[in-house]
């Protein structure tokens, strides 16, 4: 149990939680297979505000393709009881060739996957919507 003064709830710009997206290499992204939401670890880069990551086969490619999805990167000093959260939600899309300059352009980002595998889909979550929250100490009287 801790005592003393609560933390405060600030919310984060929108300019403010894209640089702290482009300052991360690893976050969840949130896709719904069949009627149940799957959170997986993706590592990602920016391209602009666009959250871009590579995939195999699977549950982000069976479900995410065109399907509305949401991106999660976060913060936290648990002994301060602080941190941040971003969320990126919007649209996800398989980038391919057919989109040669999208194409050539995310193939050049530093997206370099943790988990083994070929990782050889490129994706993409295009973000409408781009929300961050930070718990601060709070000002002692």
């Amino acid at each position: 149990m801790t005592t003393g003064p609560h933390p405060q709830l600030q919310v984060i710009d929108r300019e403010e939680c894209l640089r702290l997206l482009a300052g991360d290499e690893i976050g969840r992204l949130a896709v719904i297979s069949g009627t149940t939401p799957v959170v997986v670890p993706v590592n990602y880069a920016l391209d602009g505000e666009t959250v871009v990551f590579r995939s195999d086969p699977g549950t982000k490619l069976d479900h995410g393709p065109r399907a509305r999805a949401s991106f999660e990167v976060d913060c936290f000093d648990r002994e301060r009881r602080t941190g941040w959260s971003v969320v990126a939600t919007g649209r996800l899309e398989e980038v391919t060739h057919y989109d040669a300059a999208t194409f050539a352009r995310v193939r050049r980002l530093a997206v370099d996957p943790w988990a083994g595998g070929d990782k050889a889909h490129w994706m993409r979550l295009i973000p409408d919507r781009v929300t961050g929250r930070r718990v601060t100490p709070s000002a002692r009287p």
